[in-house]
């Protein structure tokens, strides 16, 4: 009788694969003091990462 454990699928390890891509930013000592600014005036206190991206999501969404 053949065995069973060859018929069990084994989740893979790590971070789950996402269509992303990082990105390394130097930042001034004074923007890094106005986004933390403006992300401690969020009501859900976003990471440095996720405000970085919801700033330029909104700067992207202007209108001119």
């Amino acid at each position: 009788m053949p065995s069973r454990i060859n018929d069990i699928k084994k989740s893979k390890r790590g971070r789950p694969t996402v269509e992303s891509e990082a990105v390394t930013v130097r930042m001034t000592h004074d923007a890094l003091q106005n986004l933390d600014d403006w992300r401690r005036k969020q009501a859900d206190l976003p990471g440095r990462p996720e405000a970085i991206r919801r700033l330029v999501e909104i700067g992207l969404t202007a209108k001119k």
